[in-house]
């Protein structure tokens, strides 16, 4: 039988290249996406074989959507192998800038959506003897750089979730990958939450000139859940940025930290360009 695959925000960025990156490998693919018109076109371009590619509309807020995927899934493709728990979005601010409804916002998308995959399909999992979740978090959960902080703290919780999990859910044969990758190119800034135009501009400005695309992305990370890894950390620089933080002395570290937002965060004179 076709190893099969769910991916929450499947109809974009890494959720997309993700679904690419399966369907080539022959899996069957199954996205969900609030966006149901992309997501129905994205599906159509895997595969014209609605036995190969689905999609289901899908607001991760919602755990009767969720359930309802999980149910689908289950019915007609005998069930799943894979769920990532992509579905996310963006914000930048600091702590006394950030109004709570945002901090509302982010939390219930990027860390309760996760809880609701993980909640809604572990049953699931279970019953079929094995799965895997793939947890979408960010390198902003690791190094938890400034006026970033209601991010900072989602994509963290999603790894506390996601280590948690794979200690409670071992002897299920459930396994759980959590993947933090630092700025690419992808859309994340449409969904952008900021509480300056400087910090907009500034993340913007971040994602753009990364040198990394999601394609080569989703490639890592199809490459860490191969070889059974919990932590995926795509880009090497962002690898090392981690050693640093693990081993380092936190004095140390707060200098680097210092530094890097004397450097990025500045408000710029016009015309002047952040080097």
């Amino acid at each position: 039988m076709d190893q099969r695959i769910f991916i929450t925000g499947g109809a974009s960025g890494l959720g997309q290249a993700l679904a690419r990156q399966y369907a080539a490998r022959g899996w069957r693919v199954c996205i969900g996406d609030i966006n149901q018109e992309a997501g129905e076109a994205f599906a159509r371009t895997l595969s014209t074989d609605t036995a190969k590619a689905a999609f289901l509309p899908c607001n991760v807020t919602s755990e009767s959507d969720l359930q309802e995927a999980a149910d689908w899934l289950e019915e007609n493709w005998g069930g799943v192998d894979i769920v990532v728990n992509n579905a996310g979005v963006a914000a930048a601010g600091g702590i006394a800038e950030v109004p709570l409804s945002d901090w509302q916002w982010i939390l219930d998308i990027n860390l309760l959506g996760v809880v609701r995959g993980c909640k809604v399909f572990t049953p699931l999992f279970r019953r079929q003897g094995h799965g895997r979740f793939v947890n979408i978090a960010s390198m902003a959960g690791l190094l938890n750089p400034p006026s970033s902080v209601s991010y900072n703290v989602s994509k963290a919780a999603v790894i506390s979730l996601s280590e948690s999990i794979s200690f409670e859910l071992a002897d299920d044969n459930i396994a759980v990958t959590v993947v933090c990758p630092s700025f690419f190119k992808t859309n994340l800034a449409s969904s952008l939450r900021s509480t300056s135009d400087h910090l907009t501009r500034l993340t913007q400005k971040l994602i753009n000139k990364s040198k990394f695309g999601a394609d080569q992305i989703a490639e890592e990370v199809c490459r860490g859940i191969d070889r059974g890894a919990f932590l995926v950390i795509p880009q090497e620089k962002a690898r090392t940025a981690w050693r640093v933080k693990r081993f380092a002395p936190f004095k140390m570290f707060s200098k680097i930290v210092a530094k890097e937002k004397k450097r990025f965060l500045a408000p710029r004179p016009a015309g002047n360009k952040t080097s």
